[in-house]
C-alpha cells in the first residue's frame, strides 16, 4: 500500500501562503497592542483615571494654547493700532482698551 499525500503542489502553496498571511496580522494584533487595550477595557478604575488625566491634559494644552494664540493677536492689534490708521485705528484701539480692562479685573 503507498501512503499518498491527499494535498496537491498547488494546495500546498495556497496553505503555505495562508500560514504566512495569518503569521503577519497575528503580528500586527501584537503591534496594535490590542490585548493591552481589552485588558483596560476590563479595568473601570483604569480606564476612568486615564480618561481623567487625557481630560485635564487637554484642557490644559487647549488653555495655554489659546493663551499664545489671543497674545499674538493682541500683540498685532496695538501694533495696528500705533499705525494710526483714520477708522481701523479707533476700532482696534477700543477692541485693547476693553480687552485690558477685563484683564485688569475691572467691569464695563
Amino acid at each position: 500500500m503507498v501512503d499518498r499525500d491527499p494535498l496537491s503542489g498547488s494546495d500546498k502553496e495556497l496553505l503555505a501562503k495562508i500560514n504566512k498571511q495569518l503569521i503577519h496580522v497575528a503580528n500586527q494584533m501584537e503591534k496594535t497592542q490590542i490585548a493591552d487595550y481589552v485588558q483596560l477595557l476590563n479595568s473601570p478604575r483604569r480606564l476612568i483615571w486615564t480618561n481623567i488625566l487625557a481630560g485635564i491634559s487637554r484642557g490644559v494644552g487647549i488653555a495655554i494654547g489659546f493663551t499664545v494664540f489671543a497674545t499674538t493677536i493682541l500683540y498685532f492689534l496695538k501694533m495696528l493700532g500705533a499705525l494710526n490708521l483714520p477708522i481701523i485705528g479707533d476700532y482696534i484701539a477700543e477692541i485693547v482698551k476693553h480687552v485690558q480692562y477685563q484683564l485688569e479685573g475691572r467691569g464695563y
